[in-house]
């Protein structure tokens, strides 16, 4: 595992993101696990964010792309992070660009917020993490009717490696068949209990053998047949 991807995973642990225990889903599920970017909250928290997030975009799709496009409304604060650790980082500028909820009729016009989308643009999209595919799917129109422009591909912070309520595939595999879209992440979850299972963290386990085996029994009954 390279070791931006295990820091990242501590990472989401110090910042109170990731959590281990007894959660009960949107889907209804119980889960042992729980993933809340909203806790992301502090400008030094952002800047890393963003800095973990540029080195797997570069990892996974390079830089040769012209905007990172970041949905409404989390993927807003992650666009903006990330296309000001690109720069930072490989010194490569690259436009950042969002959907609005509801298209504003004055001023700074339209239903997107930053960059405007044009013909031969390279676009990669950013989300926290994709459990349905829902807002890939609101915003992949609104990408396409700005103009003839390719997808490279989508990045997530965690693929939690779990079939969706109606199929047997991941978010990611759905939305790599649907779409044609690359769907990575920074990691996923059999990296994070790779990296925690038994070993401490500021001090603490975070994932021991009880959580392990809950872990386990989860992906018996919910993981996803054929997820990366």
């Amino acid at each position: 595992m390279e070791q931006y991807k295990s820091d990242f995973i501590r990472f989401m642990i110090d910042s109170d993101v990731l959590k281990f225990g007894d959660f009960t889903l949107k889907s209804g599920r119980k889960s042992p696990f729980f993933m809340n970017a909203g806790a992301y909250v502090t400008g030094t928290q952002l800047i890393k964010l963003g800095e973990y997030y540029a080195k797997a975009i570069n990892d996974a799709f390079g830089l040769d792309f012209d905007i990172l496009f970041g949905p409404a409304y989390k993927g807003i604060p992650l666009a903006v992070s990330t296309c000001m650790a690109i720069s930072k980082l490989y010194g490569k500028d690259i436009r950042y660009s969002c959907n609005r909820k509801e298209v504003k009729d004055h001023g700074d016009a339209g239903i997107l917020l930053g960059s405007p989308i044009k013909d031969g643009d390279r676009i990669v999209m950013i989300e926290d993490v994709t459990t349905s595919g829902k807002s890939i799917e609101e915003t992949y129109p609104i990408i396409k009717a700005q103009g003839d422009v390719t997808i490279k591909g989508l990045m997530v912070s965690l693929n939690r490696m779990e079939k969706g309520i109606d199929t047997d595939r991941s978010a990611l595999e759905d939305i790599r068949d649907k779409y044609g879209i690359e769907a990575r992440s920074i990691v996923n979850m059999r990296e994070v209990v790779e990296c925690l299972h038994n070993n401490e963290v500021n001090g603490r386990i975070v994932i021991d053998d009880t959580i392990k085996t809950a872990i386990d029994k989860y992906y018996e009954q919910y993981g996803a047949k054929t997820a990366d």
